[in-house]
């Protein structure tokens, strides 16, 4: 279902509670070990915290699930280019990491930040790039997951959550985490983003418009730059890459039918690059943070780096954890050895849960 079919639906429907105007339940039958578990499937989009915006939000869990708790709630968000469901709910070999932490007897959910996925793109996306400035900054996507986080406490009827980020996703939660750490039970980051080693100079943003759009070859090929050649077709196959393809231009309808197909997004974290962590400057304090923090980062990732300057700056005696997970890179999730990613960050979560 496309994003204009829930628009769509709004027009049509009353508005409910919780500034849900979509609800969509399915119950799929997933393997789970030897047992089969029902997950069950709702798809909101809420109210932002800016006028005309609606952020798209996904819910799975067991279908014989009936308390719910903060230890066991989990929202993750996306990176710079693709949106949550792509890289989280993304099914290979039956299976997604959703699926995974869902049948773990977890609540977990995903959000789509404006201009990403099935969220409200801003009117600047409907012009060519270079007619507008970048749009989307972290300031916004801190904003946008606030609101979703908010959503699910009132929904939930708890005080706290877990949160996760995957690359620009990791700065959004790890912020968010230092502001408000009262609503934060446990942070997870994967392939974290910190200062760069070498600082970008402001001409590195000069030729930025309002999105960036590329093939999906281009996007594999940037973010398995760390493999040996030899090792990328093995970590990622072809039917994997072709599924992830398909999977993130279905959420583009415009630049799907551009030739060669794109996916676009938002161009404000490129200019936050040159900005904050490009410059040297920090865009949150890690000190700030008090949640009991998961750095997880694969082999061949150029976040390696980042992900150990990161675990440094974190308070000193805090649970803290550093995992680097082998042969793997920036898309690890959707590589072949990502059963190790999703084990260890469950051990993160369950193990934490369990130890309070």
């Amino acid at each position: 279902m496309q994003s204009d079919d829930l628009e769509d639906k709004m027009r049509c429907r009353p508005r409910i509670t919780l500034m849900a105007f979509a609800l969509i339940m399915s119950a799929t039958l997933l393997s789970a070990g030897t047992s089969a578990a029902k997950l069950v499937t709702e798809e909101f989009m809420i109210d932002a915290a800016d006028p005309e915006i609606k952020l798209y939000v996904r819910n799975k869990r067991l279908e014989d699930l009936q308390r719910f708790t903060a230890a066991k709630t989990l929202l993750f968000v996306h990176g710079a280019t693709q949106p949550s469901e792509v890289t989280f709910d993304l099914a290979l070999e039956g299976l997604s990491w959703m699926d995974y932490i869902a049948q773990h007897g977890w609540d977990v959910y995903l959000v789509d930040v404006r201009g990403y996925g099935r969220s409200t793109r801003p009117p600047e996306m409907d012009q060519p790039a270079a007619n507008n400035p970048p749009i989307v900054s972290t300031d916004v996507a801190v904003k946008d997951v606030s609101a979703a986080i908010d959503f699910i406490l009132r929904r939930r009827g708890i005080s706290k959550l877990n949160l996760m980020g995957w690359s620009w996703g990791t700065v959004i939660m790890a912020a968010y985490a230092a502001a408000w750490p009262d609503k934060v039970e446990r942070l997870a980051l994967y392939a974290p983003v910190w200062l760069r080693t070498s600082p970008l100079t402001r001409t590195a943003a000069n030729n930025l418009g309002a999105y960036v759009a590329a093939t999906m070859a281009t996007t594999r090929q940037r973010l398995q730059a760390g493999a040996p050649e030899d090792k990328k077709n093995e970590l990622m196959s072809t039917a994997w890459f072709e599924a992830w393809s398909a999977a993130a231009l279905a959420t583009d309808p415009v630049g799907s039918r551009q030739q060669p197909p794109v996916l676009r997004s938002p161009a404000g974290v490129a200019q936050d690059n040159v900005n904050y962590w490009g410059a040297g400057k920090a865009y949150y304090n890690p000190e700030s943070i008090r949640a009991s923090t998961l750095l997880i980062v694969a082999e061949w990732d150029y976040r390696t780096e980042d992900a150990q300057a990161l675990f440094r700056k974190l308070p000193s005696g805090s649970d803290k954890r550093l995992v680097q997970i082998g042969e793997g890179t920036h898309l690890v999730m959707l590589e072949r050895n990502r059963m190790h990613l999703f084990r260890e960050v469950q051990l993160f979560l369950d193990g934490a849960r369990q130890s309070n």
